[in-house]
């Protein structure tokens, strides 16, 4: 899996520079302390995953536009905006292996941040004069805020089932990278039929992501996942592998995963042994069938693009999405 990260960042290395480029030139902030908070969370090691995609489903769709890049870096804002805050929601203090910005400025600083980036993103989406996109962004905005809302109310819900869980993924996660290929498709001009494809691969990459980033939650370690393992726990999240697992335990098993789950400062005994009974109880294998049927369906969706260099990688995202260890 390091071999197939290593041949999509080479193979972007190009999009990736522009896309760095375009995001220290767009943030442009009056106030320095904005720009420094901003700079904190954009520039310490993301994917760029949304941008990223945005730029090649442009390609792939024919588009030989000199600006998408500038167009592209909207979405990480918009990403970069709902983390500033979630922090703060979830009192989380790391983020990509670093304090989280409101543990280093402070929470005024972070939520006035986290506005400004998210206004740097609608101005760049008024700047496209193209209503269907800007319906696109307004319609991303509203739903992750509505499922930042909805994962604060299920906080701490043990009797959580997976019906409500994909409801909060789609609208936290897929939303976006669904937004970010159609724009991109948008950009391109494409039809309608194109668009809604795109979408499509957007949307199943999206949920396909969440899924194996919840995994990472209880299979990597600290140096490589930039965050505590067991963090969910600790946020009160139950995700896919514990939902499931719960839905297969007896009332034995059941109760002492509770216990576990409910214990703010468990050990690290305690989370191993939680591990270990998500394993026996098919958690983790769920998950990653239920991630693995989502890059499919995505895959699937390219199916009527022609032949490409940027379709290739569009595929082997999927593959990557799969396979992550952080």
């Amino acid at each position: 899996m390091s071999d197939l990260k290593a041949k999509i960042l080479g193979e972007v290395a190009g999009e990736l520079s522009a896309i760095e480029t375009a995001l220290k030139e767009n943030l442009n902030p009056w106030a320095e302390l904005a720009g420094e908070v901003a700079g904190h969370l954009l520039f310490s090691g993301g994917k760029r995953l949304r941008p990223l995609l945005m730029i090649l489903a442009a390609r792939a769709c024919g588009s030989d536009r000199s600006d998408l890049a500038r167009y592209s870096v909207l979405f990480e804002y918009l990403h970069a905006a709902t983390l500033i805050h979630d922090d703060l929601v979830d009192e989380a203090v790391m983020r990509r292996g670093k304090p989280a910005a409101h543990a280093v400025y402070g929470a005024p600083e972070a939520v006035l941040t986290g506005d400004f980036i998210l206004a740097r993103c609608l101005t760049l989406t008024a700047e496209t004069r193209n209503f269907a996109i800007i319906d696109e962004i307004c319609g991303i905005t509203e739903a992750m805020s509505q499922g930042e809302i909805q994962q604060l109310y299920n906080k701490g819900r043990m009797d959580l089932t997976e019906a409500e869980y994909l409801e909060v993924i789609e609208r936290k996660t897929a939303v976006l990278l669904k937004g970010a290929c159609v724009t991109g498709a948008l950009l391109a001009g494409q039809p309608e039929e194109g668009v809604d494809a795109m979408g499509r691969y957007g949307w199943h990459i999206g949920m396909a992501f969440q899924m194996a980033d919840d995994l990472l939650d209880y299979t990597a370690d600290l140096s490589v996942l930039g965050k505590e393992p067991g963090a969910d726990l600790r946020e009160g999240k139950l995700t896919l592998p514990v939902i499931h697992a719960l839905s297969k335990a007896s009332d034995e098993e059941k109760l002492r995963m509770e216990v576990i789950m409910t214990d703010l400062h468990f050990t690290e005994d305690a989370f191993s042994e939680l591990v270990a009974m998500l394993e026996k109880l098919n958690g983790i294998g769920y998950t990653q069938g239920c991630a693995a049927d989502h890059v499919a369906k995505a895959k699937a969706a390219l199916g009527g693009l022609p032949e490409s260099r940027e379709k290739e990688l569009l595929l082997l995202v999927g593959d990557y999405s799969l396979g992550r260890k952080s």
